[in-house]
């Protein structure tokens, strides 16, 4: 028994999966963000199996109740679609990160991946760092091999990097050892901002357009990176300390020094409390 359903996919171009899920690997929401974005106008392909993957305690089904009367329920989906750009076959897989079954999930993903002709899989994330809002948002890679990534994106960081694992690198590790090319896109997000950052996921979109070698138009994800960074550079004006620190990071990206893999670590623990306090800490 799999733990996806599989509709008729058609004929399918030289297909490359994108995947991104919600949690800790997905900071300001801006992998799921881009991921929507590629979705849009797309078609379900694949369902897989909620009651089998999700706590419900932990992500409850929304209830609407229209007039005192309970309407409508709304469970959290994980699927597959289809969308077309660049004459070639995208299928994103995108939703809540799954609570349980990883193990047996990634070995349905190198099943499904094998039934649909995958020649990559592209996983997008996002991930807390100590970078200022001011500067355009750096992107890492991680590749399975040698010379997946493209547009300039660089493996990284140096050095041994040990972090909880998300859902998505499972099943990139279960890819790879099938022979599946699987590689990463993760925008670092200031980890002094709180709630979602659009500019990471205009960021995202970029990569997976420099790697399809097309543009891809990022919508309404553009509008909303302007907002923000004008409300930003207002907040960051009216607070002396939040200024310095800005001003801090601005100087370390134009010095080019890269975060340490201990650095890295550091700003992933302070997103992780932050999260728990609903603010942002500025060393």
């Amino acid at each position: 028994m799999t733990l996806f359903s599989l509709t008729d996919a058609g004929d399918l171009i030289e297909p490359i999966a994108v995947v991104a899920f919600d949690g800790w690997v997905d900071a300001g929401s801006a992998a799921t963000a881009a991921a929507a974005r590629l979705a849009e106008g797309s078609d379900v392909i694949a369902t897989f199996q909620g009651d089998l993957l999700f706590d419900y305690r932990a992500r409850r089904p929304t209830l609407e109740i229209v007039d005192g009367r309970p309407s409508l329920l709304s469970w959290p989906e994980l699927t597959m679609r289809r969308a077309r750009i660049a004459e070639r076959d995208l299928l994103i897989v995108a939703g809540p990160e799954p609570d349980y079954r990883w193990r047996e999930l990634a070995t349905d993903m190198v099943d499904l991946a094998g039934r649909l002709g995958v020649v990559e899989w592209i996983s997008l994330g996002a991930i807390p760092a100590a970078v200022p809002h001011t500067r355009p948002i750096p992107v890492m890679g991680t590749e399975s091999v040698p010379g997946l990534l493209r547009g300039g994106v660089q493996p990284g960081p140096a050095g041994v990097l040990r972090v909880p694992s998300a859902a998505s690198s499972v099943i990139d590790h279960a890819l790879a050892a099938s022979g599946i090319a699987a590689l990463g896109y993760y925008a670092q997000v200031p980890h002094y901002v709180s709630g979602p950052y659009p500019p990471a996921a205009v960021a995202l979109l970029r990569a997976v357009g420099r790697h399809l070698d097309t543009d891809i138009d990022s919508g309404s994800l553009d509008d909303e990176a302007r907002q923000l960074r004008t409300s930003l550079d207002a907040a960051a004006a009216l607070d002396d300390q939040t200024r310095t620190y800005v001003e801090r990071l601005e100087a370390m990206v134009d010095e080019a020094r890269l975060p340490s893999g201990d650095e890295l670590i550091s700003d992933i623990e302070r997103f992780l409390r932050d999260r728990g306090t609903g603010r942002p800490q500025p060393d």
